[in-house]
């Protein structure tokens, strides 16, 4: 829930209530219930709020707690927030709300910085110690929750959208070059702290940053995945009973954590209708949502997936909502869908999300979805390629995701941004740290600590709040996710993976949907690369911003641009795309001398 954002100074000035206020503005939508600034000589914070637990005023933001001394402005959900509160009351605390958000405030009052360790639950906070004069900012395990920052000799600025930073200005604008080339390797994902802009960082997952008015910062990470088989063997049918009693107690606290009706996300894949299944006998009137994109033709593949969501929806009698997006709509709105991408984004889900979001948002304000479960359980067909490929784990990691070899990146970019293969590296070091008993424990650790965190946890995020929608990721769960990664891998990779998933669906929901083939949201008009969508992407590729910024070689550009549909990644993104998404997108949220006005 929420967008937060706020200031620093380390000059002895005031905070720039201005800047703060022009941040606030710019994550408005996060938050459509309330809006709040707080300022305390060099701080200064805002919050808009989403009314989701405690909806009195009570719990409005920046919440001051006079007694304490201190300030917070906090965005996401604690989901086991009642049992702290209980804690905190036993110790002596007095509470003035019934929110979670005050919980974090005593949490933090009584066990300082190691309250993160305490909270389970999705979060990006800052709270204000003002007897201390010190600034503490976190943010969750597996980075639900985004936290952006700038940081100078002057300030500290944080927020909840890249954007908003900018629209506070002095931000170096100048592109990254070495998460220029980690965007386009790992399919748009920058892992923390870098982003594609030079003079904006994200706090990374599962990490705190302690900043002084002295302009002292320090950074700890408080949390790592232990990905190591336990001492004492465990045979299947304990791993499986194990992960449906974690998983069903993850989907009760997320399902709890709300003083507002929760609905499901629904696709009608396994793992949506998996989260229906262990929801239905515990909500009264439980609404489901699916979305599909009319077909512009008899010939053309179907783009929806209702033959399975209704099945799902008919057996637990969900109240079901269906929305079936014209084609014309998805391309005329692909523009409001960037601007709202705090990162670039190249996934063609992202539009989707984001026209569902807006849908779904006028009839609740939480709802649960299915992301996380095929990072976390090894549901993507990548996995077992890996798993039988030679070579070192860096190789065998490369061979099956990489989006391009590093020699194509070299022909791709203009000499000015040509560097060593870097992501190469930051691979390497990720799969061999310790803790990991197997090659894909190793894969399976990276991608549920740093390339989930991008994509898809980010575009859920980003679409879903650009509409003051919470989405809320159970499969996400810490402790599902720690217990996961201990299980031996090719349990997981059983029956083509996500075998603990499908073992615990049987008999709960439709042999039909736990054994179909995996489906991914089909957006028909950016699945193929003609037509409109093809001219839209010439236009940005050709476009004066784009030749003036000199970022493509235009040999490389050309040569797509003649066989589109020629040039494809390992994971099946067109390579054409992610070229015209990033100039799009810096057009759209960094250019100010870039015209729009093809985009408006």
């Amino acid at each position: 829930m929420c967008g937060i954002c706020g200031e620093l100074r380390f000059d002895g000035s005031p905070a720039d209530m201005s800047a703060v206020q022009r941040m606030s503005d710019k994550i408005a939508r996060r938050g459509p219930d309330h809006a709040g600034t707080f300022s305390d000589g060099p701080l200064g914070f805002a919050h808009r709020r989403l009314a989701i637990i405690d909806l009195t005023a009570s719990a409005d933001q920046p919440m001051v707690d006079a007694e304490l001394q201190s300030v917070l402005v906090f965005n996401g959900t604690i989901y086991n927030y009642k049992e702290l509160r209980a804690e905190l009351v036993a110790k002596g605390y007095r509470f003035f709300s019934e929110s979670d958000s005050e919980v974090i405030l005593k949490a933090y009052h009584a066990w300082g910085e190691h309250c993160v360790q305490r909270l389970f639950g999705m979060f990006a906070f800052a709270v204000w110690d003002m007897r201390a004069g010190r600034l503490f900012l976190a943010r969750d395990r597996f980075g639900i929750k985004p936290l952006y920052y700038s940081l100078d000799g002057s300030r500290l600025r944080f927020a909840s959208s890249l954007q908003a930073l900018l629209a506070a200005g002095g931000v170096d604008t100048g592109i990254d070059k070495v998460a220029l080339h980690h965007h386009f390797t790992l399919h748009a994902v920058v892992p923390a702290p870098r982003t594609i802009l030079a003079g904006v960082s994200k706090l990374p997952p599962a990490a705190t940053m302690t900043v002084t008015p002295a302009g002292q910062v320090g950074e700890s990470i408080y949390w790592s995945l232990d990905a190591t088989r336990p001492a004492q063997a465990m045979p299947e049918a304990d791993w499986l009973s194990a992960t449906r009693e974690v998983l069903s107690r993850a989907v009760e606290r997320h399902r709890l954590a709300a003083d507002v009706p929760v609905g499901v996300l629904l696709s009608g894949g396994l793992d949506s209708s998996l989260l229906v299944g262990l929801l239905a006998d515990h909500v009264n009137d439980l609404q489901t949502f699916s979305m599909g994109f009319e077909t512009p033709g008899e010939d053309t593949e179907k783009a929806d997936e209702f033959e399975f969501s209704d099945q799902v929806a008919r057996q637990f009698k969900t109240r079901h909502h269906k929305y079936l997006i014209p084609y014309d709509e998805v391309l005329r709105r692909l523009p409001e869908a960037v601007r709202q991408m705090a990162e670039p984004m190249v996934s063609q889900d992202v539009i989707a999300f984001y026209l569902l979001g807006e849908r779904v948002s006028k009839q609740v304000k939480v709802v649960l979805c299915g992301q996380g479960a095929d990072e976390v359980f090894g549901g993507y067909f990548w996995y077992p390629r890996m798993a039988a490929t030679e070579g070192s784990a860096l190789e065998r990691f490369r061979a099956h995701y990489f989006d391009r070899d590093h020699a194509e990146y070299l022909e791709m970019v203009s000499p000015a941004y040509h560097l060593p293969d870097v992501t190469a590296d930051l691979v390497a070091r990720a799969l061999s740290q310790p803790q990991a008993d197997t090659f894909i424990d190793q894969v399976l650790r990276f991608d549920a600590t740093t390339l989930v965190v991008d994509d898809p946890v980010k575009r859920v995020d980003n679409m879903a709040m650009a509409w003051g929608l919470e989405s809320r990721v159970p499969f996400l769960d810490h402790e599902l996710v720690e217990l996961v990664a201990r299980m031996p891998p090719e349990l997981k990779l059983e029956q083509g993976g996500k075998f603990p998933l499908k073992a615990m669906a049987r008999g709960l929901i439709s042999d039909a949907v736990i054994d179909r083939p995996k489906g991914y949201f089909p957006v028909p008009v950016l699945k193929h690369v003609s037509g409109e969508f093809l001219a839209l992407m010439r236009g940005i590729l050709d476009s004066d911003a784009c030749i003036q910024r000199g970022l493509y070689q235009r040999p490389y550009v050309e040569k797509l641009l003649a066989a589109p549909e020629a040039w494809f990644t390992r994971i099946q993104g067109s390579k054409l795309w992610h070229l015209a998404l990033l100039e799009l997108w810096l057009q759209l949220n960094v250019d100010e001398r870039a015209s729009t006005k093809n985009f408006a």
